[in-house]
């Protein structure tokens, strides 16, 4: 079937969607009226949603045949590939909880996961096979093991063990739910429980343009599917509506040049890392790359600099949505013409209960006032880290919750963020905000990326260093360090300033864009 026949075909109802919704079988639904339509193309093949919904078929009737039940918890460790589609879709209507794992964790950060999430299953890529050896011997109650895209010691032939199984539709879906877990800023990481309520993870995008199944959009997976964002917005939202996704292994600004002009790509979800990088490709390549197709690029994850955003904005258009979220739940987002009238903001909660912001004490802020940032969760209690009443009891207060982050609501409701609790660099006792000294950095033309984090000091308690990405190292470290110093110095108050500059080629960064904070504090502490 053509694009044009199935722009022309019938459509579903919205009560069928909200049916097929209902009981995980989105793909299902899309896989009966536009079963040819491009679901998935991606380096390691493609898929029609016909061939991506009777694979999801075939391995819940896999994993049941291996003992796996509603409620049991499946681990994934794939990378952007379409069988992490087929793992999630499986689970979504087999009513298994499935938690995707970050491939770039260590065997033994990996290993924790899989055993604290109760894994019965574990699906591996077999690229990872260094990785996996170790925690399917770790995991002794797992009864399913399959392997993707290889061998792996101890694991099923993904393949083989779905060949034998039937790819027609299962006839008792059940309804799963997801289990993200937290980056472990402060400790081990924490599974987060949600309710297993599919609309609730979209809440941050409902006065976003909508998806319209056989109109010819296609969505640009840029960031890994192990973390909540792309997941969300590059993988679920998409296809759920019938609209084909192609997926980036690995995110690389020319390249994502290159797939929106090819495949006329109308939505994508970025991080700010990405932004910066595409905004420091040579201006050549900027003005040769056709992003005319853009309809919506959805962005949240980290902070924004206002330069950055302003300069996609004048590159792309009107199209940037950000949102405000955590894994535990929403708080806001924000249009492109909010933006342009309140540029920093990070978007208007979807009602004026939604978001409070309190003192350390508890005490609702004025307007303008910094303070905790608490989200209103669903329900009366939102969420749940699996196994740890004591921290979820202490991340709530009554209906709202909150996960650390530092902002004020301005006189008209408009939310801003300033930084992390965590994050928050105390010097001769005044707080200092890594995001601000950042952002400041960022607009240097020799910077690529930048950190900013508080070292042990004598005298100050805290003092701030800012560690530098660059392209190359000059031969005198200490003289651009020291003009970077002075650049700061001009433009934001001196107290805020690094008292001094590292440079290195390389900033710890996962793939979806998130610094690891801990990892720098970690190494210059220790120094």
């Amino acid at each position: 079937m053509t694009e044009s026949a199935i722009a022309q075909a019938a459509m579903p109802s919205a009560e069928e969607r909200a049916a097929a919704t209902a009981t995980g079988m989105s793909l299902a639904l899309w896989a009966r009226y536009t079963p040819d339509a491009t679901a998935i193309i991606s380096p390691t093949g493609n898929r029609s949603f016909a061939e991506l919904n009777g694979n999801c078929n075939r391995l819940v009737r896999a994993l049941r045949k291996r003992g796996l039940g509603a409620g049991d918890s499946v681990a994934i460790v794939l990378a952007n590939r379409p069988e992490f589609a087929e793992a999630i879709f499986a689970c979504t209507r087999g009513g298994f909880r499935y938690t995707p794992i970050n491939r770039y964790l260590s065997p033994d950060e990996i290993a924790y996961i899989v055993r604290d999430c109760d894994a019965k299953a574990i699906i591996g890529d077999a690229r990872y096979v260094g990785l996996l050896s170790d925690t399917a011997i770790l995991c002794p109650d797992a009864t399913a093991l399959l392997a993707v895209g290889g061998a792996i010691t101890g694991f099923e032939s993904w393949d083989e063990a779905l060949a034998v199984h039937d790819k027609h539709d299962i006839d008792d879906p059940q309804l799963g739910a997801r289990m993200l877990y937290t980056s472990g800023t402060t400790g081990r990481p924490k599974g987060v429980v949600r309710k297993p309520n599919y609309s609730t993870q979209l809440e941050a995008i409902t006065s976003a343009p909508k998806y319209q199944a056989g109109s010819g959009q296609m969505n640009l997976c840029t960031g890994p599917y192990y973390h909540g964002g792309p997941l969300t917005f590059s993988l679920q939202a998409p296809l759920a509506a019938g609209v084909g996704v192609v997926i980036m292994e690995k995110w690389d600004a020319a390249e994502a040049l290159t797939l929106i002009e090819k495949h006329r790509i109308t939505h994508t979800h970025m991080v700010p890392t990405m932004f910066h990088r595409l905004l420091r490709l040579p201006q050549a390549v900027r003005d040769e790359a056709d992003v005319s197709s853009l309809q919506y690029v959805l962005h949240g994850a980290a902070p924004c600099t206002v330069e950055t955003k302003r300069g996609m904005m004048d590159w792309f258009g009107p199209v940037l949505w950000e949102y405000f979220a955590a894994t535990e739940g929403s708080g806001a987002s924000c249009s492109p013409q909010q933006w342009l009238d309140k540029p920093g903001t990070v978007g208007k909660p979807p009602s004026t209960d939604h978001v409070r912001i309190l003192d350390d004490e508890g005490k609702p802020c004025a307007p303008g006032e910094v303070g905790n940032i608490y989200l209103k969760g669903e329900g009366e209690l939102g969420f749940e880290y699996l196994g740890d009443p004591e921290k979820t009891a202490k991340a709530h207060r009554n209906s709202h919750f909150s996960v650390g982050d530092i902002g004020y609501l301005d006189e008209d409701g408009y939310l801003f963020i300033t930084d992390r609790d965590s994050n928050i660099i105390v010097s001769g006792g005044v707080n200092i905000y890594p995001a601000e000294v950042e952002a400041c950095l960022l607009t240097h033309p020799q910077v690529k990326d930048a950190a900013v984090i508080g070292v042990p000091d004598e005298e100050w308690g805290e003092q701030v260093k800012a560690v530098i990405q660059l392209d190359q190292l000059p031969v005198d470290t200490s003289k651009l360090g020291q003009d970077l110093v002075d650049y700061c110095r001009e433009r934001i108050a001196h107290f805020k300033c690094p008292r001094s500059v590292d440079l290195v080629t390389e900033l710890p960064r996962d793939d979806n864009g998130k610094l690891y904070r801990r990892r720098l504090l970690e190494r210059y502490r220790a120094s």
